[in-house]
């Protein structure tokens, strides 16, 4: 461990004391590793600039897998007395994370105008899983929305135009039929992994939220949701276009790389793995809409764990503010793919640059006019397992998309009545 040393006063007027080492404060810091690129690496660079900065802090990163895997190891060393002050987690995790009464709010650890010009320096859409009941619980950094990549050799090869992805449900059938062969599918929606996400993507684009903005209530069974499980389905059943049952999330953008589908929705999270490892020409667009345009965000937060001591919150800050400083925010979009999560990372000679020479880094933001907060609420953990099931057992067929939904928001209604 690197140590610093200051030298003590003249002691008796000639004498000096010898070197005393002041005490480094040390963070342990838990992140997800969930989506391709060379994260691990990247992370490291962030926080090696960020100890090169700050010498009396030192920082531990664990990876800990994807954001399930990294909430339950950071919460099991919490439990078990091991030292964590911060994490990158789910951004939907904060309604579960309050309940237990292990995080603190940002409003609890800023001081002055400065620092709190910095927590209303975010997008807002970001901002949005974070705010709850008037105070901050998550910083935005490692942050998405689904964006539609598609394979623009495949589309001049259809006859369609390279430059012009799906817009509208009817042409997302209209073009998925037109691109769908004996050896490749035309689409291919993610329904493992993360399928609650895909779903409520679907969902707002059918006009139709899948839960309050309060955490309290589901609209599983809202006709209009309803619907959207149906036409989810129907992409394979009716249309053709997309494979029968479940669509793997870690592997799909393989299966995209090596042509097996023309079209996917992925997180942008994917999109420098995308632009580094294509062997073709390739479009990134907005998802279409059927009654309107929408994405939920996506992604992690940081957030302070409450067990911290005053002086590790305060370093704990420093590191989060440390990269989410436009110029880190911008190097961290130029070299995963995630958003830069403030307009000021945009303003950077370094992502202007990029942007310039690779526009579609821009779509997710641009995007951001139409997104909405991801699905969380109370018992997000528990709910969400509950829409996934309803989710799967519909696509595979096992149960109507009414039956599975009903099932799910009855489950739903339980879980959060008592929070009523």
């Amino acid at each position: 461990m690197t140590r610093i040393f200051t030298t003590a006063a003249l002691l008796a007027g000639t004498a000096l004391a010898a070197p005393v080492a002041a005490q480094q404060t040390e963070l342990t810091m838990y992140y997800p590793i969930a989506v391709g690129g060379p994260l691990t690496q990247v992370v490291d660079g962030i926080v090696a600039d960020f100890e090169a900065q700050n010498p009396d802090i030192s920082v531990e990163a664990i990876y800990a897998g994807n954001y399930d895997d990294t909430r339950i190891k950071a919460l099991a060393a919490l439990n078990s007395g091991d030292p964590a002050q911060l994490a990158v987690m789910f951004s939907i995790d904060a309604y579960d994370l309050i309940e237990q009464d292990l995080i603190v709010p940002f409003e609890e650890v800023i001081e002055g105008e400065e620092e709190a010009a910095w927590l209303d320096s975010f997008y807002p859409a970001l901002m949005a899983n974070g705010k709850i009941e008037g105070q901050t619980w998550g910083i935005p950094f490692q942050r998405s929305t689904i964006v539609a990549y598609y394979n623009k050799d495949m589309f001049r090869e259809a006859g369609l135009d390279p430059e012009t992805a799906p817009t509208t449900w009817d042409e997302l059938v209209e073009m998925g039929k037109a691109l769908t062969t004996e050896d490749r599918f035309g689409l291919m929606i993610p329904s493992t992994g993360y399928p609650y996400w895909m779903f409520q993507a679907l969902a707002i684009q059918n006009g139709k939220e899948v839960m309050s903005n309060d955490g309290l209530t589901t609209y599983f069974n809202d006709p209009a949701v309803v619907e959207t499980l149906e036409f989810w389905k129907s992409l394979s059943t009716e249309h053709g276009i997309m494979p029968e049952g479940t669509v793997e999330w870690g592997t799909l953008r393989q299966a995209f790389l090596e042509g097996q589908t023309a079209m996917m929705w992925h997180s942008t999270g994917n999109l420098t793995a995308v632009k580094n490892n294509a062997e073709f020409d390739f479009g990134v667009a907005m998802l279409p809409g059927n009654e309107r345009l929408g994405s939920p965000t996506g992604g992690g937060n940081f957030y302070i764990f409450k067990d911290a001591s005053e002086e590790e919150r305060q370093a704990a800050l420093e590191l989060i503010k440390f990269m989410t400083a436009p110029e880190q925010a911008a190097k961290w979009s130029i070299e995963t793919g995630y958003m830069g999560v403030s307009p000021a990372a945009y303003e950077t000679d370094a992502l202007q640059a990029y942007t310039a020479e690779f526009p579609p880094a821009l779509v997710a933001r641009d995007q951001l006019e139409h997104a909405v907060a991801e699905f969380s609420t109370f018992e997000t953990a528990r709910v969400r397992e509950g829409l996934n099931n309803a989710i799967q057992a519909a696509l595979t067929g096992s149960k109507t998309a009414e039956e599975a939904l009903g099932e799910a928001q009855a489950a739903a209604e339980n879980l959060l009545s008592a929070y009523r």
